[in-house]
């Protein structure tokens, strides 16, 4: 349909940025020439060029044009608490997770510093490296708290811990404090995902507390440096 056209251009554009065919750094012929390519006004042509800059697919420079963005880093929202399930969901990438572990142990002299417990106060270690596009690019390594966390299982962490506790335990998690860090990679980072050269990795650290204000939950969030960027919203507050 003729008033549906600029969802046709952005569709065509954004299908060739994301499969590789324009590649980053590649200009987009000008609202002219679209507008000639699909017979259509400029005003039209503009439209789809807004959507897939608002989307951050494109970046338009005054006087030059469109250029494509390099959209193989993935957002990962700083503020916020969202499972990787919920973020892959938003994404629609083919993700999976990998369970390398899920025990409880007692939390030791590091871990009951982290979670602010009894070294001999038991907790549940959970390690997941997850798979995105059929890449290896996050180790999740999960401590939670027995005591609020009575039972996990490999099935529970395969899927989304996070709605299983909301959902079957009816824990209400309200808040995390997040440290972001860039730390040399290790063994065991490069043993259970695909690293290729890189030697360093974005460490995100979560202190997750329930609604009543109790600390549960304690993550090391290892990430590979090339697929992912930290974003955050932040307004100017003026005195």
């Amino acid at each position: 349909m003729r008033e549906n056209i600029y969802l046709q251009i952005y569709k065509d554009y954004s299908s060739q940025i994301h499969s590789g065919q324009l590649l980053p750094g590649a200009k987009l012929p000008s609202e002219s020439e679209l507008a000639e390519a699909y017979g259509t006004s400029r005003e039209t042509v503009r439209k789809a060029l807004n959507l897939l800059y608002r989307e951050g697919s494109i970046h338009k420079i005054k006087g030059r044009g469109s250029f494509v963005l390099d959209i193989t880093r993935m957002d990962f929202p700083v503020t916020g608490l969202i499972s990787f399930k919920e973020m892959a969901d938003t994404l629609g990438a083919c993700s999976r997770t990998l369970v390398e572990q899920t025990l409880q142990e007692p939390a030791g002299a590091a871990l009951s510093r982290q979670l602010q417990l009894p070294e001999d106060a038991l907790i549940w270690k959970v390690i997941r490296a997850r798979e995105m596009d059929g890449e290896r690019i996050i180790l999740d390594k999960d401590y939670f708290r027995s005591d609020k966390v009575p039972f996990l299982s490999r099935e529970i962490a395969a899927g989304s811990i996070y709605e299983y506790l909301e959902t079957e335990l009816g824990l209400k998690i309200s808040y995390a404090k997040k440290l972001i860090s860039v730390e040399p990679s290790t063994d065991e980072d490069h043993r259970l995902l695909d690293l290729k050269n890189h030697t360093h990795i974005v460490v995100v650290r979560n202190y997750v507390y329930l609604e009543d204000t109790v600390l549960f939950q304690y993550t090391e969030s290892r990430h590979r440096l090339d697929k992912f960027q930290f974003v955050d919203f932040a307004r100017r507050v003026r005195r």
